[in-house]
C-alpha cells in the first residue's frame, strides 16, 4: 500500500480507502456484522487505513457496522464521516445544516462509531447558504478545539465556493474517468491550496468495473435503479470504448479506473465501495500500479507510517 499526506495536515492515508454507502442497505444488499468484519480484516492485511461513511447511510447503520469492526484497533484507522443529511427511508433524506443539528449529528456518529473522535468530519453537500452560515462554522471549530473532530472537510459537487473557508482541509468530490467536471475548477484549486482530496465514486457506481454491458439493468433495491434507462446504454457503450482503447493490457478495468484517478496530482485517495472481501482486495491492487518513480505532492514513504498505521498510535 502507498500513503499520502491528507492536505496540509500530518494525517497520512492509504491511497485506496473504503467507501461504505453500501453498508447502509441501499445497494441491493443487507450486510451483517460478520461480513463487514471480514472486509475490514482484509483491509488490514492490505494496509488500507482510510474509511469514508456518513450518518445517512442507513440511520447511522453503516457507522454502527464500522464501529464494531474497528473497535479493537481504532487508532490505526482514519475515519471520515459526514453530517447534514438525515435518513428517512430508502433513498429518502431531509437536511439539517444548523449548528445545533451538526452537534446533535456529531454526537450520534461518535456513539455509532464507538469512538471519542472523528478524524475527518465533512459537510455533506454545501450550498451557498451553508457556506455563509458563520454560526455553523464557528460550531465546527469549537468541536475541533474540543478534540471531537481532527479535520474539517466538505463533500461537494463541482462548485468550488466552499473551498474559500479557511477551516476546510479536505474535499470529497465526484471524480472518475466518465465524469471529469472536477478537473475544471475544483481540483486545480485544491492543488493550489494544498487540500486533501478524496475522489468518490471512482468506479462511476460500478460502470467502470467492466462487468456491465449495454442492455444491463439494475434490480429493485439498488440505488442505481434510479439512473434514467435511456442514458445507461450510452454510458455503457462509452465504457466499452474506454476498455478497448485505454485500459492497460492484462489489467482489470476496475483497477485501472482507480489508478487513473490516483495519477491526478490533486487526488490524495480514492474511496470505492465494496461488497465482498474479493472486491476490497481488487481495489487495493490499484496501489500496486503506482510506480516507484511516482511523483505526487502528498506522497509519503511507507516507512514513515508503518505497514498500516498512519495517524493513530504513532501520531496521536
Amino acid at each position: 500500500m502507498r500513503f499520502r499526506r491528507l492536505g496540509k495536515s500530518e494525517v497520512s492515508v492509504s491511497v485506496v480507502g473504503i467507501g461504505t454507502w453500501q453498508f447502509g442497505g441501499e445497494w441491493g444488499k443487507k450486510f451483517k456484522p460478520k461480513e463487514v468484519g471480514e472486509i475490514f480484516e482484509a483491509a488490514r492485511d492490505l494496509g488500507i487505513n482510510l474509511i469514508d461513511t456518513a450518518e445517512c447511510y442507513g440511520d447511522h447503520t453503516s457507522e454502527k457496522l464500522i464501529g464494531k469492526a474497528i473497535k479493537p484497533d481504532r487508532d490505526r484507522w482514519v475515519v471520515a464521516t459526514k453530517f447534514g443529511h438525515k435518513f428517512n427511508g430508502f433513498l429518502s433524506r431531509s437536511v439539517d445544516y444548523s449548528a445545533k443539528g451538526m452537534v446533535s449529528q456529531l454526537e450520534k456518529s461518535l456513539r455509532a462509531l464507538k469512538t471519542d473522535w472523528i478524524d475527518v468530519y465533512q459537510v455533506h453537500g454545501v450550498s451557498r447558504e451553508t457556506y455563509e452560515d458563520d454560526a455553523l462554522w464557528t460550531a465546527l471549530e469549537k468541536q475541533q478545539k474540543l478534540g471531537k473532530i481532527r479535520l474539517i472537510g466538505v463533500s461537494i459537487g463541482h462548485d468550488p465556493t466552499s473551498l474559500g473557508r479557511d477551516l476546510v482541509q479536505t474535499v470529497q468530490v465526484h471524480y472518475n474517468r466518465l465524469e471529469l467536471g472536477a478537473e475544471k475548477e475544483v481540483l486545480p484549486l485544491c492543488l493550489k491550496k494544498d487540500l486533501g482530496v478524496l475522489a468518490r465514486v471512482p468506479l462511476a457506481s460500478g460502470f467502470l468495473s467492466g462487468k456491465y454491458k449495454p442492455g444491463h439493468r439494475w434490480g429493485k433495491g439498488d440505488v442505481r435503479k434510479r439512473i434514467e434507462s435511456d442514458g445507461i446504454d450510452t454510458k455503457l457503450g462509452e465504457v466499452q470504448r474506454i476498455q478497448k482503447e485505454e485500459v492497460f493490457s492484462g489489467t482489470s478495468m476496475a483497477i485501472w479506473a482507480l489508478h487513473w484517478c490516483l495519477r491526478h496530482p490533486a487526488v490524495t485517495a480514492v474511496i470505492p465501495g465494496c461488497k465482498s472481501v474479493e472486491q476490497i482486495r481488487a481495489n487495493g491492487a490499484a496501489a500496486e500500479l503506482l510506480t516507484n518513480q511516482e511523483t505526487h505532492p502528498q506522497a509519503v514513504e511507507v516507512s514513515e507510517v508503518g505497514t498500516a498505521t498512519a495517524y493513530g498510535s504513532q501520531q496521536r
